[in-house]
């Protein structure tokens, strides 16, 4: 059975939440467990801190412990502060009133914190994949949820570059899972292509993330909320297929804007919390559908310094470019995960590839507080933030100049269902 809560014309009031999450833990009795939380990181948006203390009201004096780790992936461990921040908790209420709770950082770069659940058989990936990969793929987590009775994913649903819809059980793989599964599925998405995956509920990436989260016995279940920057609108609780499902359907209707015509410029205002080009990149994902061909996007992010924190030595030895850079001789970047060439070309967007000649649909611009010698050594465009007036790009939208706010999370499309694609695919 699924609790939910939801509202797409207005929002959902935090007392309508409350009485949703006290009806579930009503139905899932959790006293005398120990439960773990899994939540996201700083790059999404949403109200996870004020759903987290609606948790700790109803089971934080009944459990034996309430914890939370923070689903990483691959990006940078929080700070205890930026964790606070994330659960809308003060300083002095984590030594205070939360001072039972443990944080963790999920430890992706250390070996000792995955255990092996099980593995993907390579007919199966074929299967899944139709045809388009034939492999065997192990699945490991991280071994602290094995610590617990219990364990709850509680994070927002949006259209995403790699499976279609975020959330569910995509914050475990692969937000506390290990490298072969997360490098495997980005890739895949990568192959079929950004606009072919995002926005769309039952992706082949995405049937690939149920498969992995099949090997997982231990009890779980999902609080998935779909907002609007902090507005929440809907809150769906149970089981985690379904859950999800409930979720990524809400998602569809708030998260996803249509236009009647492609734009020759579009400025997307990347947020401040995309702290590198490897977060920001979601500024491109989201907007490559309604990019004319030849058509200029431009990320503007002043506060963004670096491509990546924890993946830029790869991209400076390998820049970005189109999928077919990488997919006609692989061999040559054996040494590269395959996830970071994922990155690597949804960043690019789609293309061509022919006798050593790359064609992309579309030019990339950084205008950010990285250098043009930097963006020229990775194979995209600069501009200097400080020389964009915002006001001028809004002007111009009659001439095919689109201006897009706090871009990153919600998907542009055609209204009349186009688009874009490979030439020949």
């Amino acid at each position: 059975m699924i609790i939910s809560r939801e509202n797409k014309a207005g929002f959902v009031a935090s007392e309508q939440a409350g009485a949703a999450i006290a009806e579930f833990f009503a139905q899932n009795d959790c006293r005398g467990k120990r439960i773990l939380l899994i939540i996201p990181d700083n790059t999404r948006s949403g109200p996870v801190g004020e759903i987290f203390k609606i948790i700790y009201e109803q089971i934080g004096q009944k459990v034996k412990a309430l914890d939370c780790l923070v689903a990483l992936g691959t990006h940078q461990p929080m700070s205890e502060e930026q964790i606070c921040t994330r659960l809308a908790m003060t300083l002095d209420e984590r030594k205070s009133k939360y001072g039972s709770v443990k944080l963790f950082n999920h430890e992706w770069d250390k070996g000792e914190t995955f255990k092996s659940i099980g593995t993907i058989l390579a007919d199966e990936i074929e299967e899944i994949s139709g045809g388009l990969f034939r492999e065997e793929v192990d699945v490991a987590i991280n071994r602290l949820i094995f610590d617990y009775d219990e364990f709850f994913i509680l994070g927002p649903v949006f259209p995403h570059e790699v499976v279609g819809f975020s959330g569910g059980h995509k914050y475990i793989f692969p937000g506390i899972s290990g490298d072969e599964i997360i490098h495997f599925f980005h890739w895949l998405g990568a192959v079929v292509t950004n606009p072919m995956i995002n926005g769309n509920k039952w992706t082949v990436t995405r049937k690939v993330v149920e498969k992995a989260a099949s090997f997982i016995k231990m009890p779980h279940q999902l609080i998935a909320i779909v907002a609007l920057l902090d507005e929440l609108k809907g809150i769906f609780l149970g089981d985690c297929i379904e859950a999800w499902e409930k979720a990524a359907d809400l998602s569809n209707e708030i998260h996803i804007v249509y236009k009647d015509r492609t734009y020759n410029t579009i400025l997307g205002l990347a947020p401040e919390m995309y702290d590198d080009i490897w977060t920001a990149g979601k500024v491109m994902y989201k907007l490559e559908p309604v990019l004319a061909d030849g058509a200029t996007l431009i990320i503007h992010a002043p506060h963004i310094t670096e491509i990546s924190y924890t993946h830029g030595k790869y991209l400076d030895q390998i820049g970005y470019h189109t999928r077919d850079y990488f997919r006609t001789r692989m061999e040559q970047f054996a040494d590269v995960p395959r996830g970071i060439i994922a990155h690597s070309t949804h960043v690019k967007g789609i293309g061509t590839y022919i006798d050593g000649v790359e064609k992309p649909r579309v030019n990339v611009v950084l205008a950010t507080g990285i250098s043009k010698e930097r963006c020229e050594k990775v194979n995209l465009g600069y501009m200097d933030p400080a020389q964009i007036n915002i006001a001028d790009y809004e002007a111009k939208e009659d001439e095919g100049t689109l201006v897009v706010h706090h871009a990153g999370e919600v998907l542009h499309r055609l209204a009349d269902g186009s688009i874009p694609t490979i030439p020949n695919q």
